[in-house]
């Protein structure tokens, strides 16, 4: 007999799946995905550049299609679903969040690096005057020990998020990793805990079964696993794996697979698989938005892409240091 529903599943497709698709979503695409998952049942899914609002540019890639046109195609389908958007301070700023609100936006995940989570303070505060929920976003959680992420929730807490993530963007974290710091906010905030993980080292799903269990409440998936790196934990094995553990997710299971398999499979630009240089990002614990910009400079400057993730991971790069990777691709060239 399935469980009261205690936790709930957030779309990322149509944000972090941008990494994977080279920000190149169009309308029909969004409002198709859209579509079905508001069909499914899928309370909130997230529409973004896939480095946030304001994303589209040249150090992070531009986009195909403006992302607030992308926004409004995907929530004035829904009848169900809303729309979320994430917002990362130095990349995005206020108006563009309050331009995502015209858009449809219901929710705003603002995402700072793990232990920055002080710059967020202004964007936190905004999305709840503007009646967003208002989520704080701790990406590369795994760089920092538990006690400094308790730190940092603290500061989401005081600034008015409701809901803080604990966000393995390399697709670094074990079980044990994930169920630690869990288990320390939910003993210190009372904000409700959310996990997002990526696939890197092929323990998406087991991070987010941990997750769930150390007490998180909101936990992340994409369809088909589209996203950044090897992609995140697959939203409709999410739903068929919590099935048979005794949750109710709200979900439908056949409309879900439908939309993975009929709308997102067939624009997706290849399948996301774990590849040697995908598992060295998390082996390394490089941000999972990196491999693409690092495949470029390798074929660039002729270098295996995997030195370049491995000396990445040894500088501790962070989300907004893509300038890196062609640092270091030419200095592997040139053997300096």
């Amino acid at each position: 007999m399935a469980v009261n529903r205690s936790f709930e599943i957030l779309d990322v497709t149509l944000r972090d799946g941008s990494h994977a698709m080279r920000h190149s979503f169009t309308e029909k695409q969004v409002a198709e995905t859209a579509r079905g998952l508001d069909k499914a049942g899928v309370s909130y899914f997230e529409v973004s550049h896939g480095d946030g609002l304001g994303g589209s540019s040249l150090q992070y890639g531009f986009s195909k299609v403006n992302e607030l046109k992308l926004i409004e195609a995907a929530s004035s389908i829904c009848s169900h679903a809303k729309v979320s958007v994430l917002l990362i301070p130095g990349i995005g700023i206020k108006d563009d969040l309050q331009d995502a609100v015209k858009a449809g936006a219901k929710m705003v995940r603002v995402a700072t690096h793990v232990t920055e989570a002080d710059v967020a303070a202004q964007h936190i505060s905004l999305g709840r005057e503007l009646g967003l929920k208002t989520v704080g976003f701790l990406m590369m959680a795994h760089m920092a020990p538990t006690a400094k992420i308790v730190e940092q929730a603290k500061l989401f807490e005081s600034y008015g998020a409701e809901i803080i993530y604990v966000t393995d963007s390399a697709g670094y974290m074990l079980p044990h990793d994930v169920t630690e710091r869990i288990k320390a906010l939910k003993e210190n905030v009372s904000c409700e805990i959310g996990f997002h993980g990526h696939n890197n080292l092929s323990m998406a799903m087991a991070n987010t079964i941990a997750a769930v269990e150390a007490g998180a409440t909101y936990i992340d998936g994409s369809l088909r696993a589209l996203g950044a790196g090897s992609g995140n934990t697959q939203t409709e094995v999410m739903v068929g794996v919590f099935e048979r553990l005794g949750y109710s997710t709200g979900i439908n299971l056949y409309d879900i697979l439908d939309v993975a398999n009929d709308v997102v499979a067939p624009f997706m630009q290849r399948p996301q698989e774990i590849t040697g240089s995908s598992l060295i990002l998390g082996y390394s614990g490089v941000y999972s938005s990196f491999l693409l910009h690092t495949q470029s400079a390798a074929k660039k400057f002729k270098v295996d892409e995997r030195d370049i993730l491995v000396e990445l991971g040894k500088m501790k790069a962070i989300g907004g240091q893509e300038d890196l990777i062609f640092d270091v691709a030419q200095r592997l060239a040139l053997n300096v």
